[in-house]
């Protein structure tokens, strides 16, 4: 027969983390997100940049090209509406679709011959600031002069032609 022996107590080969531990590592953790976050919310600014400038660039060979074939830039249309014509030029519906920054795909005539940008009337406008930013990576970083400005409150344009 077999005798029942009691359960006896182990040593302890492993140990658990205490609280003390467990908070210690918290902690790093907070702060190394306060450190990483930040840079990583400001690469996504840029690559929003970097796509809007870029979109912004194959919308204006486009109307260069519509020019050239047609005699005339593209008229001045609703935003988010690609004007008449301009069509087999551009993919609609990527016209249609807010930018990268947010705002609608625009042309415009409005004291320039000839313009294509972003018109902020149905998003935030992100503000002068940020826009300076985009200026800087494409232009001379002044909305008021060079190719790409500020046309008027919500309207940034690049200036196809005076």
């Amino acid at each position: 027969m077999q005798t029942l022996c009691m359960h006896t107590p182990l040593a302890r080969s492993t140990r658990g983390f205490t609280l003390v531990e467990i908070l210690i590592v918290i902690v790093i953790l907070g702060i190394l997100s306060a450190i990483v976050v930040p840079r990583f919310a400001g690469a996504s600014d840029e690559a929003r940049i970097a796509a809007f400038i870029t979109n912004l660039d194959i919308y204006a060979d486009a109307a260069e090209y519509y020019a050239a074939r047609e005699g005339s830039y593209p008229a001045d249309g609703s935003s988010g509406v690609v004007p008449t014509g301009f069509e087999s030029y551009v993919d609609a519906n990527e016209w249609a679709d807010d930018t990268p920054i947010g705002g609608d795909w625009d042309t415009d005539d409005s004291g320039v011959t000839a313009a294509i940008g972003v018109h902020f009337n149905t998003s935030p406008n992100p503000g002068d600031e940020f826009m300076t930013l985009v200026d800087e990576k494409f232009d001379d970083g002044d909305l008021d002069n060079g190719s790409f400005q500020k046309l008027a409150d919500d309207r940034y344009y690049y200036i196809l032609a005076y």
